[in-house]
C-alpha cells in the first residue's frame, strides 16, 4: 500500500524539481538590470498608449461568448461527418435535432438583440429597454 503513495510522492518530487530548476537557473544566469523600458509593457511592438485599466461596453463579451458557443457547437459536426455513413439514419435524425437545438439558440439571442452592434430606440419600451426608449413629445 505504501508503495503506491511512493509512486506519487516520487511523481510530484520530479514535478517540482522540472519546475524549480529551470526558474533557479533562469535567476542564477539571468542579468538583472531592469530598466524603465524593460519594466514596460509589451504589445506587439506597439507603443503603449495610456492605462490597461478600461472598461470596455459587455457587448464585446456577449458577442464573443455567443461566438465561442456556436463555434465550438460546430466542431460537434466533424466527427458527426465522419461516421455519418456507418451509423445511417439514426446520426442523421440526432444531427437534425443538434442543428434545430442550435438554430433555436441563434433565432432567441437574434430576436433578444444581443447581435445588434448599435441598438436601436424602441418606441414603447418597458423593462429592460426602458433606457432605450424614444421619449413622446407629449
Amino acid at each position: 500500500m505504501y508503495r503506491d503513495f511512493g509512486t506519487i510522492l516520487f511523481a510530484t518530487l520530479v514535478g517540482i524539481i522540472l519546475v524549480a530548476v529551470p526558474l533557479l537557473i533562469s535567476k542564477l544566469v539571468a542579468p538583472a538590470n531592469k530598466t524603465r523600458e524593460k519594466l514596460e509593457t509589451y504589445e506587439c511592438g506597439e507603443e503603449v498608449e495610456g492605462s490597461a485599466w478600461l472598461q470596455f461596453n459587455i457587448r464585446f463579451y456577449v458577442i464573443a461568448l455567443i461566438f465561442l458557443i456556436f463555434d465550438v457547437e460546430v466542431v460537434f459536426l466533424f466527427p458527426w461527418a465522419v461516421v455519418f455513413k456507418d451509423m445511417g439514419i439514426v446520426a442523421l435524425v440526432e444531427m437534425g435535432i443538434f442543428l434545430t437545438i442550435l438554430l433555436v439558440g441563434l433565432a432567441y439571442v437574434w430576436v433578444k438583440g444581443d447581435l445588434d452592434w448599435v441598438k436601436r430606440r424602441v418606441r414603447y419600451a418597458s423593462g429592460r429597454y426602458e433606457k432605450i426608449a424614444i421619449k413622446s413629445e407629449n
